[in-house]
């Protein structure tokens, strides 16, 4: 029995979910009312048609990322949780990140997580150019580690693969590393790693001003 009650944003969730698991050619009427246990009929009251389902989504996804909010007792600190926030977003959504991105929305989509930086390098002391290189370059910080992320984990099995490569006997002057890098890589750590030392120069007093 097809259920009676349903709101606009179960919707939403479901179409949500259905794309973030198989991307946006999985997502049918069809499959959605299937999901939801309701009538194809049901789902066009709500939403519409599933162009304008799509635009929801884009817009729900917006409006989603644009709810960051930094954590920490100093600007280093807060910057450092607006980063960690947003790489999660962006890698747990990627599907419907890639379709705001085709609608043309992206800048719109991070501007409350730039405007977020904005706050904490001002709160900082950083101000003009410096304080927009700033906000700049921890935002592509960001989003270029993603997307190496993205691009090494659909990347096809190497081989040899880097743990092949390294031994003690390539680099005989630093055992230690070629066993460290022989080790998978760590992405959470890395991240935090580049993203902390960054922060610090360009937050750093003694930073060159151009």
């Amino acid at each position: 029995m097809a259920r009676t009650a349903l709101t606009r944003e179960e919707v939403l969730e479901a179409a949500a979910s259905l794309v973030k698991q198989h991307g946006p050619a999985a997502l049918t009427m069809r499959k959605l009312a299937a999901e939801l246990g309701t009538a194809v009929t049901s789902i066009y009251w709500h939403v519409g048609n599933r162009e304008s389902l799509l635009d929801a989504l884009v817009e729900r996804t917006v409006e989603q990322m644009g709810s960051i909010r930094p954590a920490g007792r100093t600007p280093g600190e807060r910057i450092l949780s607006v980063a960690r926030t947003l790489r999660r977003e962006l890698r747990t959504r990627p599907h419907l990140i890639a379709m705001v991105h085709e609608r043309g929305l992206t800048e719109r989509m991070f501007l409350p997580a730039q405007q977020a930086l904005v706050h904490e390098v001002h709160a900082a002391g950083l101000r003009g150019t410096r304080a927009a290189d700033a906000v700049r370059a921890i935002q592509f910080q960001i989003v270029g580690f993603v997307l190496v992320e993205r691009n090494r984990e659909r990347s096809p099995a190497q081989s040899p693969a880097e743990g092949d490569l390294w031994d003690p006997a390539t680099a005989p002057h630093d055992p230690p590393l070629a066993r460290a890098l022989a080790r998978p890589a760590d992405p959470e750590r890395l991240f935090l790693l580049s993203t902390r030392a960054l922060v610090r120069s360009l937050l750093s007093p003694d930073a060159p001003v151009r």
